[in-house]
This record gives structure tokens, C-alpha cells and sequence, in this order.
């Protein structure tokens, strides 16, 4: 049977199907990337909200956290900006959250991750890893070298093309 894209209640909650499931054989698109990007964040943010943080947070957050040297504000604003090209005074006004909920503390000119926003991630993570396991899991790890180099690509065209839009 073919794979069809018509727009039934099942193909709108799981995307295309077929009499036999998701449909597999289908070109991504600029829409499945979008979809596939907002499914997989809409889980996350699901679980920050119960640790009443926000999708911004914890990238913010993370970045702190994984840095090898103390950052300041400004490290933090250009890192964030860079994963998830947001305005740089809404990245500041994050920052300033993160300090009020003592995730980060101010340390002269740095912002260093406190205890409780390493606890934070840690326990996103815990959390997250059994839904990630279920979404990621059987993915062939050809399908997946192959989604990750798609990916790269159009990573840096559409990185090259906000520069350009920008500069």
C-alpha cells in the first residue's frame, strides 16, 4: 500500500500513515523537521513546567552548568543566543530569573551554577531519560547517522542565512 498524507484524526496526532502504521518512506521537509523539533520539545517543556522552569531556563541553565570556565553574563547571552537565536535582552531577563531562583549565583562579574541548578537538570534528566529512550528507541543507527548529518547541514545553511540577514 502506498503511504498517503491525507489528514484523518489518527494522521493528525502521529503524522501521515498508511493501513499498516506511520508512513517510513517519504522526503523530510521543513514541516517534519518543525514538527518532529516541536513533539520532542513540547516533552521537555512538559517536564520543566512540574519543576516550574521554562524551555529557555534550562538551556540557559545547561550552559552554565556545562561550561569548563566561569561565564559571565554577556558568555551566557552569546551561547544561548547562538542555540536558540533569542533576543539578547529576553536571554538577560532569563539570567536574572535564574539568579532570583537561586539556579544561578552571581560570583563578581561570573554567573556559576548553584547546587540546587545542578539538582534541577539532574532531575529533568532522570525524568526525561525514560521518554527519550521510548522516542529514540529502534531507530536504526544508520537512520539516525544519516538524520544527524541532514541535520548539520541545515544547521549551518540556516545559521549562514540569519548571518547574512543580520550583517
Amino acid at each position: 500500500m502506498t503511504p498517503t498524507s491525507s489528514t484523518t484524526p489518527a494522521a493528525t496526532a502521529s503524522g501521515p500513515t498508511t493501513a499498516t502504521g506511520p508512513a517510513s518512506a517519504s522526503a523530510a521537509n521543513a514541516r517534519d523537521l518543525a514538527l518532529a523539533h516541536y513533539a520532542a520539545r513540547g516533552v521537555l517543556e512538559h517536564v520543566l513546567a512540574r519543576h516550574g522552569a521554562t524551555f529557555q531556563q534550562q538551556v540557559a541553565l545547561r550552559a552554565a552548568v556545562t561550561s569548563d570556565v566561569p561565564q559571565t553574563m554577556d558568555d551566557l547571552v552569546t551561547q544561548v543566543q547562538g542555540s536558540l537565536k533569542a533576543n539578547p535582552a529576553d536571554i538577560r531577563t532569563t539570567l536574572d530569573e535564574l539568579v532570583a531562583k537561586n539556579l544561578l549565583v552571581a560570583d563578581g562579574a561570573h554567573l556559576r551554577p548553584a547546587d540546587a541548578g545542578r539538582e534541577l537538570l539532574a532531575a529533568v534528566g532522570a525524568e526525561t531519560a525514560p521518554i527519550s529512550a521510548r522516542i529514540w528507541g529502534g531507530i536504526p543507527a544508520e537512520d539516525l547517522a544519516a538524520a544527524g548529518r541532514v541535520l548539520a547541514v541545515v544547521t549551518e545553511r540556516a545559521n549562514a542565512e540569519l548571518a547574512a540577514s543580520n550583517g
